[in-house]
């Protein structure tokens, strides 16, 4: 399977109306991912860190958020997660915790490379989530903490041409989503991880974030 983007992104184009009154009516914010986001829960319950000290490329571009311990984790966070036409895709990146997603709106693809995984080419995986189960969409669905993940948006149906409100998920991460416990990407990083044909084919998924690390 080729991966091509179905969408040129055009950040310095507004969102349309509709999708501004989402953005709005959520309380959404760019993320440094790409896309729109909004933190809607923080569990209050608490325990020791499960994982070593930070090696995340992420620190110095997003700060940490007020009240951190690093030797703490909340048990789990949940976000709002919105792609539109005009930023189509999330970079390559990973956490170390397990993410599970459920679709609200829209269709989209995701890349998934198990770099977590033993081997010389790490394993790829490619899916579409949105509502057509029947042909394998997925409204729901998992990915556990080391795994580089990408997403991009897809026209609301098979063979068309428009994503009329962008792809609306919710993201919950165990334990608790913290930027140190992220990383992006890099070109070298890719390259170290499938062979050189699929890095070429991968490439415009890297954040620009993770070009520069």
């Amino acid at each position: 399977m080729t991966i091509h983007p179905f969408f040129s992104p055009s950040p310095d184009t507004p969102p349309p109306a509709h999708i501004e009154s989402i953005i709005k009516a959520l309380n959404l914010e760019p993320h440094i991912e790409g896309g729109f986001f909004a933190e809607t829960d923080r569990a209050q319950e608490k325990f020791p860190s499960p994982f070593p000290a930070s090696h995340s490329n992420t620190i110095d571009l997003a700060p940490q958020r007020p009240g951190f311990e690093p030797g703490v984790r909340n048990a789990s966070t949940t976000i709002f997660y919105l792609l539109t036409p005009q930023g189509p895709q999330g970079g390559f990146h990973r956490n170390l915790g397990r993410t599970v997603h459920t679709l609200h709106r829209g269709r989209g693809t995701y890349v998934l490379i198990h770099a977590d995984e033993e081997g010389s080419s790490r394993r790829i995986e490619t899916f579409i989530v949105g509502q057509n189960v029947e042909k394998g969409e997925k409204l729901q669905w998992v990915v556990d903490g080391g795994k580089y993940k990408a997403s991009f948006l897809m026209p609301d149906e098979e063979g068309g041409e428009e994503s009329k409100d962008g792809l609306l998920i919710s993201e919950t991460v165990v334990p608790g989503f913290e930027y140190c416990d992220h990383d992006f990407l890099s070109p070298e990083g890719l390259k170290n991880l499938v062979p050189k044909e699929k890095a070429e084919e991968l490439e415009w998924l890297l954040s620009p974030l993770g070009k520069k690390r």
